[in-house]
């Protein structure tokens, strides 16, 4: 396995840039997850990493060795596509040793490495049959195995799990995780699903608009987000947001552009600045009294099974809380609502974490 180096890395599409001085350092053995929404360049960066994209501006290094000129199959690294991309008229065995039999790999070896990786994925049963009779789930796993066999110097993911149900997904990535633990290979896997991000990583890098907005671990980013976009990105639900201003003070409060204010043990801030105030949906305390106390009214229940979402106002504000109690299945008019100080997230005008 190797490390991956991106250093200044810039792409652009004759006039139009889609990726903008982009630097990231992958250690050896590393599961990196890029996320962000669609366009935001992730793919693009993936694609240039297994040299399928040329390089506008930068490096990129692969185990120290500058690779901004080579031919993918001289990066020695495996890509696993989101439509699979099996070969129809070959049967699971042969698509899995394709990359080897062009090498003119021993045929001993082949078949070692093909029954360790169809092992490893649980495709014993299935060697001699055809993609057709594959179900999604499973051609992804031949897709895995077919890049497993490389024993390449690092794995390349691109949304390999958006063709497949939301059951299926799941049971993907428990298999991937696992998968990676065992492998201990270094690993790019790129999805627009912050569920996926969040479970996969050691380190999630997340992107918007061709920038990298926040480099960390899955807890970094959802307990610290540097801005806006990494705050309302991550989460699900996402992150609540009220406009407001910072009052200072013998006693510090933000005061909501409907009048309500809250108390707060707030960072310093000159007083009157305009802010913008966070809240994550499971950490809005539905009950409460006292100055600190909000009278919310319920727009909407939403039942999960796991817990249950409230849709609700203040003012002309929505927002949304999470809870396991049941009692709030019936929840209607107004509730009281508190904010509490240690789970709020402050971000200045410009959208930067305070």
């Amino acid at each position: 396995m190797a490390s991956i180096d991106i250093a200044n890395i810039k792409k652009s599409y004759g006039t139009h840039p889609v990726l903008h001085d982009v630097d990231l350092k992958i250690s050896d053995g590393e599961f990196v997850v890029l996320v962000g929404p669609s366009g935001c360049g992730k793919s693009t960066l993936l694609r240039m990493i297994a040299g399928l994209e040329s390089v506008t501006g930068g490096e990129i290094r692969i185990a120290g060795r500058r690779v901004n000129d080579l031919a993918p199959k001289d990066r020695d690294i495996a890509m696993v596509f989101q439509s699979y991309a099996l070969y129809p008229h070959m049967s699971v065995a042969k698509n899995m040793s394709y990359s080897l039999r062009l090498r003119k790999t021993a045929k001993d070896r082949i078949a070692t490495v093909v029954a360790g990786a169809a092992a490893k994925l649980g495709l014993d049963p299935l060697l001699e049959r055809r993609p057709r009779a594959l179900s999604g789930g499973q051609r992804q796993r031949v897709a895995m195995g077919r890049a497993i066999v490389r024993q390449p110097k690092a794995f390349l993911f691109d949304e390999p799990l958006s063709n497949l149900d939301a059951r299926l997904r799941e049971q993907m990535r428990a298999e991937i995780k696992k998968l990676h633990k065992d492998l201990g290979a270094t690993s790019i896997y790129v999805t627009h699903d912050q569920i996926e991000a969040m479970t996969l990583a050691d380190r999630i890098v997340a992107m918007n608009g061709g920038v990298v907005q926040q480099v960390g671990s899955p807890l970094d980013l959802y307990d610290r987000p540097a801005n806006l976009f990494v705050a309302g990105f991550i989460g699900s639900p996402g992150m609540n947001f009220f406009e407001g201003n910072y009052q200072a003070g013998e006693v510090q409060r933000f005061e909501m552009e409907d009048g309500n204010s809250i108390p707060l043990d707030a960072p310093p801030l000159s007083n009157n600045a305009r802010v913008t105030l966070g809240i994550r949906p499971e950490h809005v305390v539905l009950a409460g009294h006292g100055p600190e106390t909000l009278l919310a009214t319920v727009d909407l229940v939403e039942p999960t099974g796991f817990g249950i979402i409230l849709h609700l106002s203040l003012g002309g504000a929505s927002f949304k809380a999470f809870t396991n109690d049941r009692s709030f299945l019936t929840a209607s008019g107004t509730i009281p609502v508190r904010f509490p100080a240690h789970y709020l997230h402050f971000f200045d005008a410009e959208g930067r974490r305070v």
